[in-house]
């Protein structure tokens, strides 16, 4: 059974996901935000240690904690290296990472079975991470809507191309985006204009 611990934090609400299989030790944490003091407590209270941070793409909001887990924890902090595109005014500065990942890629992490979907748009190395028939979509798809593409590194294309891959995916996954309530792949079909 997986376990999902949903914190929303600072001034953008940003979603940040602690994630443990059944009975397991061991987590991952999936874009900590900006407040990794209360992530620290958060893995605590649940009894788990970080083993790694994922983040789903490099905007400030997303990625704030992570120099502060990484020196508390020694856990590894994963990327997709097209985010090095993004401007230091979207990324808070030089971004902090020690692993990159790619499209396709499959992490063994914690005890679970990560796939890594590239689907820029949002920003040029967004992802999305399929964990078991759970989606963490970014900021690429939210409940009703999409993440922005005016941003720097945003691309309207790229976008369209994105969400026309996670559109055409078989599973209903339960999808926890980055901001916002959580939705199911299969209702976004249906109802989400720009998956349409």
């Amino acid at each position: 059974m997986l376990n999902i611990r949903t914190l929303s934090l600072g001034d953008y609400q940003t979603n940040c996901y602690i994630v443990w299989g059944e009975d397991a030790k061991w987590c991952v944490v999936i874009d900590p935000g900006d407040a990794p003091e209360q992530v620290l407590q958060a893995t605590e209270e649940a009894g788990v240690k970080i083993e790694a941070v994922l983040l789903t793409h490099g905007h400030f909001d997303h990625v704030g904690g992570v120099r502060t887990i990484a020196a508390r924890t020694g856990c590894r902090i994963y990327i997709h290296r097209k985010e090095e595109l993004l401007p230091d005014s979207m990324t808070g500065g030089m971004l902090f990472y020690s692993n990159a990942y790619s499209n396709g890629d499959v992490l063994k992490i914690a005890g679970l079975e990560i796939q890594v979907l590239h689907t820029p748009g949002h920003t040029p190395g967004a992802v999305c991470l399929a964990v078991e028939n759970v989606l963490f979509s970014g900021d690429t798809l939210f409940a009703g809507s999409i993440g922005r593409t005016d941003f720097p590194g945003g691309d309207v294309a790229d976008m369209k191309k994105s969400l026309a891959r996670l559109g055409a995916l078989p599973t209903d996954y339960r999808v926890l985006p980055g901001h916002g309530e959580e939705t199911t792949l299969f209702t976004e079909k249906e109802n989400n204009p720009y998956l349409r």
